[in-house]
């Protein structure tokens, strides 16, 4: 009976599945991000993350019992050496999941699974952006709503200023052909 057994067996014996986590879980720790199912990734983020919390206090019994998950000596002094530096101040949550569609062959639901503090692009974006509230009324609005307002209408000003000067190029552009072409008639006329 499997009474109050709630993880995911994923279609596996017991060494099947530590063996193929623990092969993801390295795969993880080198590339800082891998492409599966999202079974598996759910998976791999119960069978990782205590690892990870491990690394954080660099001692021999922690390497051991990390080692003796991953039985691989790179993943291990990777792990140690430049992700637990990276990861010291947060309190969990060290992988994340994105979803990114569904597998044609057997229609299986995929996403990436990547160590949070390693998507240079994400954590570009979350530290440009801050979010305000939008208020009713006059109320006072942040200093970086109003600097980016500012960079706006400066943008939008010598956007403005451009056009214009398009626009008077124009008709100087088109006075210069229409001289062009009545001297070339007035050649033809003269011969």
């Amino acid at each position: 009976m499997r009474h109050g057994k709630k993880f995911n067996h994923l279609g596996r014996k017991k060494p099947h599945r530590e063996a193929m986590l623990a092969n993801m879980a390295c795969s993880l720790i080198e590339h800082k991000r891998v492409s599966t199912t999202v079974a598996k990734a759910k998976a791999l983020r119960l069978y990782v993350e205590p690892l990870i919390t491990k690394s954080k206090t660099d001692t021999t019994h922690s390497r051991r019992v990390v080692f003796s998950y991953l039985k691989d000596k790179h993943a291990v002094t990777e792990l140690f050496r430049e992700i637990s530096t990276k990861i010291a101040d947060r309190p969990g949550g060290y992988t994340r999941i994105l979803k990114t569609g569904f597998r044609l062959g057997d229609n299986a639901q995929m996403c990436f699974i990547e160590l949070v503090d390693y998507n240079e692009n994400m954590l570009k974006d979350s530290s440009a952006k801050k979010t305000t509230r939008r208020r009713r009324g006059g109320a006072k609005k942040t200093e970086t709503v109003a600097t980016d307002a500012k960079a706006t209408t400066d943008e939008v000003v010598e956007e403005v200023k451009e056009a214009k000067a398009k626009k008077e190029a124009a008709p100087k552009a088109e006075a210069k052909k229409a001289e062009k072409k009545d001297d070339s008639k007035d050649d033809k006329k003269a011969e």
